[in-house]
């Protein structure tokens, strides 16, 4: 089986998306099946290998011949289209009203012959909103990155979140952690705020731990410290740090956004906390979470059950194949 991941327009840099997909692409070699990456410019991700060969081109016309291609983005739908490949898929992995308005995207959605495919339950919904179908394909879970070390406290609270900056990551609303940390500093002793990010560390005194660009280990070094984490994306598909800290055990403190990307494996008082999609609410949520240890330490159990329960990166690309052999009537 040959397989063309479209990157054109989109690219691959430092983020979770590209990683996600380098690490998707890697996984399929691995099990045999041919995957080129095919972009308009360089590849400019440094964290991860990308083991497929990666061709850069000027138009589809240029594009390597294969069994399906795949759009990786908004902004390569259109070249995707334009291919002479057969089998056309696009994996949508995020609700890109940072690039088109939304209605400019369903639109687009509805008159792209793509098969579509999403990577959670929150974009499956989405779409059924609009009565459009979709099949889920998750990007699956590095469990041998993300796994309980017993570095975390009994007696200090350290929460944590992801620290991003700039009006296009807005949604990621790190003001809420900032906010609700400061509320919650002046009640409790021992209490720290952890973080990680792509930028420089915040300079506002409030983070006690950050780290920029963290690798696997460090940052299962982090989860591991970490009691609670704060989950307050507002605008994601499948979320994937707060299932990464809970593979570690830790309990999560999320929202019921429609769009939290947390809907996978995250169910209120069943595998971690989920507040009402406002800040007061949220911080109520995250201080009943400190007051509750043993409360924690249980969701925290239950939440890496649920996680191993959504498999692993292998399993979930095999996914994929079996689904591309479906929609080619191989089976």
């Amino acid at each position: 089986m040959e397989i063309l991941f479209n990157v054109c327009d989109v690219g691959l840099g430092n983020n979770g998306g590209s990683l996600t997909l380098i690490k998707s692409a890697n996984q399929l070699i691995d099990l045999g099946v041919n995957v080129k990456v095919i972009d308009s410019g360089r590849n400019q991700h440094t964290w991860a290998k990308l083991l497929a060969d990666h061709i850069i081109v000027k138009s589809p016309s240029e594009f390597p011949s294969a069994d399906v291609i795949v759009a990786t983005g908004m902004k390569s739908i259109s070249s995707t289209l334009a291919s002479r490949i057969p089998l056309k898929l696009h994996w949508i992995r995020g609700w890109e009203t940072w690039v088109y308005p939304e209605r400019k995207l369903v639109k687009i959605f509805r008159k792209s012959s793509t098969v579509k495919i999403v990577n959670s339950i929150c974009l499956e919904d989405r779409l059924k909103s609009y009565k459009m179908k979709s099949y889920i394909i998750r990007p699956g879970y590095d469990f041998e990155d993300y796994y309980p070390t017993n570095l975390r406290s009994d007696t200090k609270i350290i929460l944590g979140g992801i620290y991003n900056e700039g009006a296009k990551r807005k949604t990621k609303r790190v003001d809420w952690i900032f906010r609700c940390f400061s509320s919650l500093k002046n009640k409790y002793k021992n209490i720290e705020l952890w973080m990680y990010g792509t930028e420089n560390a915040p300079c506002n005194g409030l983070v006690s731990f950050y780290k920029k660009d963290p690798s696997e280990a460090e940052k299962n070094f982090i989860y591991n410290n970490v009691s609670v984490w704060l989950s307050s994306s507002c605008l994601e598909g499948l979320h994937m740090p707060p299932a990464e800290a809970g593979l570690t055990q830790c309990c999560i403190v999320g929202t019921e956004a429609e769009m939290s990307g947390t809907q996978d494996y995250l169910t209120h008082n069943v595998t971690g906390l989920v507040s009402k999609d406002d800040l007061n609410s949220f911080t109520r949520m995250v201080e009943y979470s400190i007051s509750n240890k043993n409360m924690r330490d249980e969701l925290g159990k239950r939440l890496r059950t649920k996680i191993i329960s959504l498999e692993d990166r292998k399993n979930n690309m095999n996914k994929l194949i079996e689904l591309i052999k479906k929609l080619k009537g191989e089976e």
